[in-house]
């Protein structure tokens, strides 16, 4: 198996990518995991693909090892395409998912539902060596629900409604990679990876 370092503490993130890499003989793991601390990293990027490069050359240079790093958020309409990519410090530095939500929610109040429409977007750069680097990208659209359903997932899951009424926090984790904004850029990453390590 083939380690590569995945630039975020977000577990879900991680579980996610390992998941879905595995195939590859590729095992996702952190830089904790490794005995390295990894710097934050000043997100000054305008858009996700940007942000998602910035960190994953921080995590290559740090370890020296092949990393992969992923900007996702939340675009919601009726708010002008908030939170975008503030999706994580939408609620401030420290909120949890749950505050993150509650504001999300408040600041829809009064928007009938025909206007709750929103889009998940998955930016992913993976940089293997200095000269390979992947870039991925995948959305996923639907409306924002009324109140939290569901205990799965992370992140704004519970309120991302789908077409059938599920929000991405009642699926089973095979179902949320078939249709998810971060499923959807990963298989376009499994298709660019799979390519360059079998040439390796």
């Amino acid at each position: 198996m083939t380690e590569f370092i995945i630039a975020s503490n977000n577990q879900g993130k991680v579980r996610e990518l390992d998941r879905i890499l595995n195939p590859l003989g590729v095992t996702a793991v952190t830089a904790k995991s490794k005995g390295i601390t990894l710097d934050d990293v000043e997100e000054t990027g305008t858009t996700f693909a940007q942000n998602a490069e910035l960190k994953a050359r921080a995590a290559f240079e740090r370890t020296g090892m092949p990393s992969i790093a992923d900007d996702s958020g939340l675009s919601v309409d009726a708010l002008g395409g908030e939170p975008g990519i503030y999706s994580a410090r939408y609620a401030g530095e420290g909120a949890d998912d749950a505050q993150r939500i509650a504001k999300l929610l408040k600041n829809l109040e009064g928007v009938p539902a025909q206007k709750r429409t929103a889009h998940f977007t998955s930016s992913i750069c993976c940089i293997i060596d200095e000269n390979t680097i992947v870039r991925a990208e995948g959305k996923c659209y639907g409306v924002i629900a009324d109140s939290p359903k569901g205990d799965g997932g992370f992140g704004y899951d519970p309120v991302f409604l789908m077409d059938d009424g599920r929000t991405f926090a009642q699926l089973s984790p095979e179902e949320k990679d078939g249709v998810s904004h971060r499923g959807r850029a990963l298989k376009e990453l499994y298709a660019q990876l799979g390519k360059i390590l079998s040439n390796k």
